[in-house]
C-alpha cells in the first residue's frame, strides 16, 4: 500500500486528505470558527452533580456544559491490575460494573474547580466529553501524570518489540511523576527518538502545571497542535511516501516541527506549487461530494444506502443491477464481499462513529458469512479509529461500534435542511393542496369573508389550477365565495398562507 497525505491550508479552513493507492480514504476538516477541542485542557467548574447518572456537568467556557462521568475520574491505581497484565495497557480501561465505582457526589461538589481534558467533541445536542486523567501526546508517546507504569499499544503485536520499547521508555525514568503509553507509530523507533519524545513531554507538562496554577474558571490551559501539524504527528506511517502542503507558511512550520520531533519524515514533506489546485490531483472535491450522498454505487452494479441518525448509523446492502453469472447465492456472496470493502472505506471517509448496523444481503452458507465478516475486519485494519465487530446475527445484521471523537463529515460540512427539517423528504404538492382545502373550510366556519387568497409555491399553485381545479370549484360552491391563488417565489413546497379578503 502506498499513501500520500495532502494538506490544503486556506485562510479560514484547513483540510487534510489521506490517499491510499490513489483513492481518498480519510478527510479531516478544521475551521478557525470550529477548531477541534479534543485534547484541550481547561480549568472547569462543577455546575451540577447527578448522582443518579454518576456524572457531572462542567463549565469549561463553551456554549454548552461538558459531561464528566465518574469512570473518567476514579484513580488509575484502582484499575483492575489483571487487565493491565493481560495486555490491555494500551489505554485506560473503564469499569463495566458501575457498582464498583464510588458515588460521584463523594468526589465532586457544585462550585468546585478542577482541571479537565476534552476526549470527545460536542456532537449534535451533546456537550463535550471530559476526563480528569490528563494526558499529553507526542509522536511516539503519551504522557499521563497519574499513571505509574508503561503501557504499549496492542497494535504492536510482536512481543520482542513491545518489550524493547518498554525498556527504552523505562531507561532512566522515574515513574513516580507519571507513566507513558507507547503509541503504534513508535514501532522500530530508536532510543534517541524515545528520549527526545520524553524530554518534549516533560517540558510541556511543566508548562501545563505552571499555567494551571494561575488559571481561572473557563480558562484554556493547553491546546493541541493545529490540524496540519497533528497530521504529521499522528498520520504519517511507514507507507507514507509524500506529504504535500500547498501553503508556504504551513510548509515552513511543518519543516520546523518535523526537524525537531520527527526528523525521519522531513524528506517526505513537499511544498506543492502546481498550477492545478492540490485536491484536484485525486478529485478530492468530487469524492467529498459523493461522501455526502445516501447512496454509494458498487462496481458490480450493487449499491449501499447509508442513513446517519443521532442514535446510530444504518447501512443497507443491495444487489441492484448485479445478477451474477452462476447462481443467486454466489451473486449475493460477491456483492457482500465488495460491500465490505466499500463500507470500511465509507466509515473512514465519512467519519461515522458510535453504533453502526450493517444489513448485508442474507446468505445461506455459513462459510460465506464468515468470509464476509473477515473481509470487513481486514478492510478496517488501517482505520485509525478503534472498531469492534460482532458476529453476523440470525437476521443477517452486523452490529459494530467505531470510536467517535469528532463530528462526522456530514455534520461538519452540512446543516439540517430548512425545508424538510432533517426528515430527508418533503410533503408532495398534492398533500399541500388538501391541507389548504382543510384550512379554507376551517376558516370559513369561523369567519365571514368576501373571498380567500392562497399564497403558495409554484408547484402547489400549478396543481391547484390544473389537476385540482374541479376540487377548487367544489370548495367555492360549498363556502359561497371565491378562491384566488398567488405564487410566492420564496415559499418552499410545504409553505402556504390563506388570507381572508
Amino acid at each position: 500500500m502506498t499513501e500520500e497525505i495532502l494538506i490544503n491550508v486556506g485562510p479560514r479552513e484547513t483540510q487534510v486528505s489521506i490517499v491510499e493507492n490513489g483513492a481518498l480514504q480519510e478527510i479531516y476538516v478544521e475551521r478557525v470558527s470550529r477548531r477541534s477541542i479534543v485534547g484541550n485542557i481547561y480549568l472547569g467548574r462543577v455546575v451540577r452533580v447527578l448522582p443518579g447518572m454518576q456524572a457531572a456537568f462542567i463549565d469549561i467556557g463553551l456554549n454548552r456544559a461538558a459531561f464528566l462521568h465518574v469512570s473518567d475520574m476514579v484513580s488509575i491505581a484502582h484499575r483492575d491490575e489483571q487487565d493491565r497484565l493481560a495486555g490491555l495497557d494500551h489505554q485506560i480501561q473503564l469499569y463495566d460494573n458501575s457498582a464498583e465505582l464510588p458515588c460521584i457526589s463523594s468526589l465532586l461538589k457544585e462550585g468546585q474547580n478542577l482541571a479537565v481534558q476534552v476526549t470527545k467533541e460536542p456532537l449534535g445536542t451533546k456537550g463535550a466529553r471530559l476526563t480528569t486523567h490528563l494526558s499529553l501526546a507526542s509522536r511516539y508517546l503519551v504522557f499521563m501524570p497519574d499513571m505509574k507504569y508503561v503501557g504499549v499499544s496492542i497494535r504492536i503485536e510482536d512481543e520482542t518489540e513491545r518489550e524493547r520499547l518498554k525498556q527504552m521508555v523505562l531507561l532512566g525514568e522515574d515513574l513516580s511523576v507519571g507513566g507513558y503509553i507507547v503509541r503504534t507509530a513508535a514501532e522500530g523507533a530508536s532510543q534517541e527518538d524515545i528520549d527526545a519524545n520524553k524530554t518534549y513531554l516533560k517540558k510541556l507538562w511543566q508548562k501545563v502545571v505552571k499555567d494551571k496554577n494561575k488559571a481561572q474558571c473557563g480558562d484554556l490551559i493547553h491546546s493541541d497542535l493545529p490540524l496540519e501539524l497533528r497530521a504529521l504527528r499522528d498520520f504519517v506511517g511507514d507507507a507514507t511516501e509524500k506529504i504535500r502542503i500547498d501553503s508556504k507558511e504551513a510548509y515552513d512550520n511543518a519543516i520546523l516541527f518535523a526537524r525537531e520531533f520527527i526528523p525521519q519524515v522531513v524528506q517526505g514533506i513537499h511544498l506543492y506549487v502546481g498550477q492545478r489546485p492540490l485536491f484536484d490531483l485525486y478529485n478530492i472535491a468530487d469524492e467529498i461530494q459523493k461522501a455526502l450522498h445516501r447512496k454509494v454505487s458498487l462496481k458490480s452494479g450493487g449499491h449501499l444506502v447509508i442513513d446517519q441518525t443521532e442514535a446510530m448509523t444504518t447501512i443497507d446492502v443491495n444487489t441492484g443491477a448485479f445478477v451474477g453469472r452462476r447462481n443467486l447465492e454466489e451473486t449475493i456472496f460477491k456483492t457482500n464481499l465488495e460491500a465490505a470493502q466499500a463500507i470500511a472505506r465509507q466509515l473512514r471517509l465519512r467519519n461515522l462513529g458510535g453504533i453502526i448496523i450493517i444489513d448485508f444481503i442474507d446468505m445461506i452458507e455459513e462459510d460465506h458469512k464468515t468470509q464476509v465478516r473477515r473481509a470487513l475486519e481486514k478492510a478496517l485494519m488501517p482505520d485509525h479509529a478503534k472498531t469492534v465487530i460482532s458476529e453476523i446475527s440470525l437476521l443477517g445484521l452486523v452490529e459494530m461500534t467505531r470510536k467517535r471523537t469528532r463530528e462526522s463529515l456530514e455534520h461538519m460540512l452540512c446543516e439540517t435542511c430548512s425545508t424538510c427539517q432533517g426528515r430527508g423528504s418533503v410533503k408532495t404538492a398534492e398533500t399541500i393542496c388538501y391541507e389548504i382545502f382543510r384550512d379554507i373550510l376551517r376558516q370559513a366556519q369561523a369567519y365571514d369573508a368576501n373571498g380567500y387568497l392562497v399564497l403558495a409555491s409554484q408547484e402547489v399553485v400549478d396543481k391547484m389550477l390544473d389537476e385540482e381545479s374541479s376540487s377548487v370549484a367544489e370548495i367555492e360552491d360549498q363556502i359561497g365565495t371565491s378562491i384566488t391563488f398567488q405564487v410566492e417565489a420564496l415559499y418552499t413546497q410545504e409553505q402556504f398562507d390563506v388570507v381572508l379578503i
